[in-house]
């Protein structure tokens, strides 16, 4: 849930290290181990050395099974949901707790195989309730589960915190028949911490690193699920994003991610940055997935009033818009205003344009959202003020005896554990945050009005009724940059901003490499524009092909 690539807000995202254990873990326990030591070598320096794939990584049975060959897997017989969670744990074990040390995970759900062998019971007595039917499946640790996970947002502030109740999206899952197999690491308070903050670390699960290379950041704030999605230890995922935090990690780790419109996801449940902004979406290795996934996630949810509007603005089933044939005749608005930061990513760019034309697209370019890049100061200013709204809103609903309450205990928590906390940035942010009035400030309900008119009407809704376009095309971000705790992420450029603030949607694809490290392009539109963006981003996908897996390398290969 926050932005990923050069910020106004000051430029950051996330970053760091340590695999919590699974079940919970006490705060003074967590506080204690949080800052473990780093390996010889790792990270501020010379990446940790990573032996070439060993044996468990290359024979993984699983690698780059997608949810329908899972599915028949366990029709057939070969494969039972138990067997499935097991392999995924002994990759976790031994690529993200141990080897190469993503440190995607923050915690394993310590009734995963119990889920998983009801599910499979279930199957033989009653049949698979539909596509996610005992596949495992990954969140991210700011979306709240009444198990025995806590739910924390990567702070140690919520170090042992449960939920009272599930998330809208936990409750979905299970109603799908997902396995929730464990939560993933994240920019800490999804990035709404710092103005100088490294993408991927947080208090409580350290630093996650990117799979291509490791000594490289894996965008934010949604950074492990982008991770563990395309180190292949899981299934899919489900991240956040108020700007950018699908979308970035997702094209940083050569993965899809759907960031949908505001209000097809309920948002009940979620630790928050701002109403106007928040949403899940599903990260998956394909758009097939990812598209099947946001099928089972949308619905309205009570708790959550934004969703009412996606009444009968949804489909059923998201699957039924892949056409390989899809970019036939679509007309794509090229938004060049985000190209020109790294000549290599606009090769790459150049590349999937000519694809897209080859595949039958009308390419109109450019095509820019004419108000790009002026409600910057708005959109910070509407961030500020919910923040501190939500988050009190959220944390005054915790279980009696959670530690913090408000806002300013989360700071005070900081302040008085600062080494754990805050060991290499503060949190400006949360300061500028406190100091905020009542959403029915004037200054916030301009800054609002601002927003919806610059990036919707005035915006994206504009120059798609000028053009006559079926969504609009960019590199989502740069290449990912190395990880860098003293100075904080190096994030070079990013498309994210025009549908973050309008509320609309959004979707990376996979678009190729540079030295080895993954590129993403993002196809976004106006608002419940979901079916032709899956369209043509799936289209698009069987042209290009440019998923690869990671390798797992030390760092990049320059050579490439």
């Amino acid at each position: 849930m926050n932005r990923s690539k050069p910020s106004k807000y000051g430029s950051k995202k996330i970053g760091r290290r340590g695999f919590l254990r699974s079940g919970v873990v006490g705060s003074a326990t967590l506080l204690a181990g949080s800052m473990l030591p780093l390996e010889a070598g790792s990270l501020m320096g010379s990446a940790p050395r990573s032996k070439s794939p060993s044996d468990s990584e290359s024979k993984f049975e699983l690698a780059e099974m997608s949810v329908k060959e899972l599915q028949d897997g366990m029709k057939s017989g070969k494969w039972t949901s138990y067997s499935l969670t097991e392999q995924y744990l002994k990759r976790i074990e031994t690529l993200d707790r141990s080897g190469p040390k993503v440190n995607s995970v923050i915690e394993i759900n310590p009734d995963v195989l119990t889920l998983a062998d009801q599910m499979d019971r279930e199957r033989q007595q009653k049949g698979a309730r539909g596509p996610l039917h005992g596949i495992p499946v990954l969140i991210k640790d700011n979306i709240d589960t009444a198990d025995r996970m806590s739910t924390t947002a990567g702070s140690l502030a919520l170090a042992g915190s449960i939920a009272r109740e599930d998330s809208f999206v936990a409750r979905k899952l299970r109603e799908a028949g997902a396995v929730l197999l464990g939560k993933t690491n994240l920019s800490e308070w999804a990035n709404f911490r710092s103005s100088h903050s490294t993408s991927g670390w947080s208090g409580r699960g350290g630093q996650t690193r990117n799979p291509y290379a490791l000594d490289r950041n894996p965008c934010g704030s949604s950074s492990g699920t982008g991770a563990a999605v395309s180190a292949n230890f899981c299934a899919v995922g489900v991240g956040t994003e108020t700007d950018g935090s699908v979308v970035c990690p997702s094209s940083a780790n050569g993965i899809v991610g759907i960031k949908p419109t505001l209000g097809l996801i309920g948002r009940s449940g979620i630790i928050p940055i701002a109403h106007s902004q928040d949403t899940a979406g599903p990260m998956a290795r394909t758009v097939e997935d990812a598209a099947m996934l946001l099928s089972l996630l949308t619905g309205i949810d009570p708790r959550d009033e934004a969703t009412r509007a996606s009444r009968g603005k949804t489909a059923a089933d998201y699957t039924r818009f892949l056409n390989p044939h899809g970019l036939k005749g679509a007309r794509i608005g090229v938004a060049r205003k985000f190209f020109g930061f790294n000549d290599r990513v606009d090769a790459v760019m150049d590349e999937c344009l000519k694809a897209m034309k080859q595949a039958g697209a009308i390419l109109i370019d450019p095509a820019d959202v004419p108000t790009t890049g002026k409600f910057d100061d708005s959109e910070l200013e509407v961030l500020l003020y919910e923040f501190k709204a939500d988050l009190n809103k959220y944390l005054a609903g915790l279980k009696p005896g959670a530690p913090v309450k408000t806002l300013k205990d989360i700071i005070d928590f900081n302040e008085k554990h600062s080494n754990q906390e805050m060991p290499y940035f503060g949190q400006d942010i949360m300061t500028k945050a406190q100091a905020k009035g009542p959403l029915t400030s004037k200054k916030y309900l301009e800054a609002l009005a601002k927003d919806h008119r610059m990036a919707r009407v005035q915006g994206i809704d504009a120059v798609m009724a000028q053009h006559h376009l079926d969504a609009l095309v960019a590199p989502t971000g740069g290449t990912p940059w190395v990880i860098d705790w003293v100075n904080g992420d190096h994030a070079t450029g990013g498309s994210s901003t025009p549908a973050a603030v309008a509320g609309y949607p959004n979707i990376n694809v996979p678009a190729g490499f540079v030295f080895g490290l993954p590129v993403g392009i993002s196809f976004f539109g106006t608002a419940y524009s979901e079916p032709k963006l899956i369209r043509v981003a799936y289209a698009f996908e069987q042209a290009i092909q440019g998923r690869k897996p990671p390798k797992f390398l030390p760092t990049a290969d320059l050579k490439v």
